[in-house]
């Protein structure tokens, strides 16, 4: 319901597409347990396009959007977002989350006066009329909030923001409060189930939506396969990329014929339908069939549900999905990152998310071709440089049955860094110490270090030690920049094979040994 207020549109059609699309996701995805529906991701595109096209070019967009996600998953194009550097991710969504709390602001503090949909008026007119604050209103959702943030702290089986609801809407049930509510705005929520009926849609929206319906398309792929990752990692599976693809777009395709929203897979919901003690697809439909039944039996309840309290659910969706934790690694990276993060972050809150994108994957284009060119040396050979070389060379170096080496050849840049996941997918067959060489990766971006950093973190969860070595200037630097020695230990990154080696056997010792060292073929231990 928030999501589709947030989103312009009415309550029940985040409701209507929960229940809609979360079945066909479910039931036709390549995820085991993955949950479907409206997201915060779409929230600022799909209250641009009403604003300029009405709910009929809403429902071309999404349906086009779902078109081109069945292409992609039946083309294998689907890989293509993994071509989406990581600044560019991490600004469009720090922009999206100020978005969407920046339009929350008025009903947190109960105001009357309508916003502009663009953020700077926006937010000169909430200050203006802060003094204007409805006190009850603004007790209602700081009380809603504190619920939401202190359940965890209580119980994590139950969400905060449901708990929440139920007692904001009791409240102003109970004792009247004079405070906005769905059935004040909106009139409440229609029992009985979506209706099914053909948009009326215009053909000439078709040309000036085509960018939306794109940039809808995009967002829901990153969104549905990073959240398929996610509950890959919380589960042991592994998602079929190209099916979750055609399943999402079959979902939003049908959706806008039941009033629904462009819909995605949802993080949060998924990792907490994990939690729950989801194994199958059927999890996920019950899901579904539950929001139908709460669409038959309660919806007039929701008359009673405060705007203050769906106001507190978001502005925690917000900060959940900001990544603001990411932004402090970005700035410490080269400025060519810093400025790609920075210009996709402003364009998406003062412009438009489908400019900031483009605009934002341009520059990173740009500073690729650049990276790649500064990988090309030429310099003589000399004794010193055959000298260090030994330390790094492999030929002569016995690698012994607790140790993995693998190595990262070439530029290790946004693109090319799947093939470490790849590469790893069964850390089972990895040794308790793994060596990562990265003697001749020539070059590294916020995305490839965004990808060791998590192979680290796989790595520590199985009870494994990663070591890195050999890096060449470059990568050497950002990493330093980043400060990747709090992650690892200072310790565990050494400047040659030989080094790692020598740590390699006092990490073995310190955990007691694997048994009789073995010394092994180097090329049935390192990949």
């Amino acid at each position: 319901m928030a999501f589709g207020i947030a989103s312009g549109v009415t309550p029940q059609a985040g409701l209507y597409t929960a229940a809609v699309a979360g079945f066909l996701i479910s039931a036709l995805g390549g995820s085991r347990t993955q949950i479907g529906g409206p997201t915060g991701a779409f929230v600022v595109i799909v209250a641009g396009i009403i604003a300029k096209f009405g709910l009929d070019g809403l429902y071309l967009v999404t349906l086009m959007a779902g078109l081109i996600l069945v292409v992609m998953g039946l083309t294998g194009f689907g890989t293509a977002v993994k071509f989406i550097p990581r600044p560019v991710t991490i600004g469009f969504t720090n922009g999206i989350a100020l978005l969407i709390a920046s339009t929350q602001i008025k009903d947190f503090l109960g105001l009357k006066a309508p916003v502009p949909s663009e953020f700077i008026p926006r937010m000169r007119l909430l200050l203006a009329n802060v003094s204007a604050s409805d006190w009850q209103t603004v007790g209602l959702a700081t009380a809603s909030l504190a619920v939401i943030l202190l359940m965890p702290r209580i119980t994590k089986r139950i969400p905060g923001s449901i708990v929440a609801m139920f007692a904001g809407t009791v409240a102003v049930a109970l004792f009247h409060l004079p405070v906005e509510t769905i059935g004040s705005r909106f009139g409440g929520i229609p029992s009985g189930l979506p209706h099914f009926a053909v948009p009326d849609f215009h053909g000439e929206h078709v040309l000036p939506l085509v960018s939306s319906a794109f940039t809808v398309a995009l967002l829901a792929a990153v969104e549905s396969l990073l959240s398929a990752v996610v509950a890959d990692g919380m589960t042991g599976d592994r998602h079929n990329s190209s099916v979750e693809l055609v399943a999402q777009g079959i979902a939003n395709v049908i959706c806008p014929l039941f009033g629904g929203i462009p819909a995605t897979g949802a993080i949060a919901r998924t990792a907490t339908n994990i939690r729950s003690g989801a194994k199958t697809p059927v999890a996920g439909i019950v899901h579904a069939l539950t929001l139908l039944a709460i669409l038959l039996v309660a919806a007039p309840l929701a008359r009673f549900v405060p705007l203050a309290t769906l106001a507190a659910v978001l502005f925690v969706v917000a900060y959940n999905m900001s990544e603001w934790r990411e932004v402090r690694v970005i700035l410490r990276l080269s400025k060519t990152d810093i400025a790609v993060w920075a210009v996709t972050f402003s364009l998406t809150v003062v412009a438009d998310l489908t400019v900031a994108v483009e605009v934002g994957m341009g520059l990173a284009s740009l500073l690729y071709i650049y990276r790649i060119s500064q990988t090309t040396t030429v310099a003589p050979v000399t004794a010193d440089y055959v000298k260090q070389g030994r330390q790094h060379i492999l030929q002569d170096k016995l690698v012994p049955p607790y140790v993995t080496i693998l190595r990262i050849h070439g530029p290790f840049l946004f693109g090319t860094t799947e093939q470490l996941a790849e590469a790893t997918t069964n850390l089972n067959a990895l040794s308790p110490v793994v060596i990562l060489r990265l003697r001749n990766m020539t070059a590294l971006d916020a995305t490839g270090l965004h990808a060791i950093a998590q192979f680290a973190e796989r790595l520590r969860k199985s009870g494994r030690t990663l070591l890195l070595c050999g890096a060449r200037e470059q990568p050497a630097k950002l990493l330093h920049d980043a400060e990747f020695e709090d992650l690892l230990g200072s310790e565990n990154i050494l400047p040659h094979v030989q080094a790692a080696l020598d740590r390699a056997r006092q990490v073995n010792a310190d955990f007691g040994g694997v048994g009789r060292e073995m010394a092994r073929d180097v090329g049935s231990k390192s990949l």
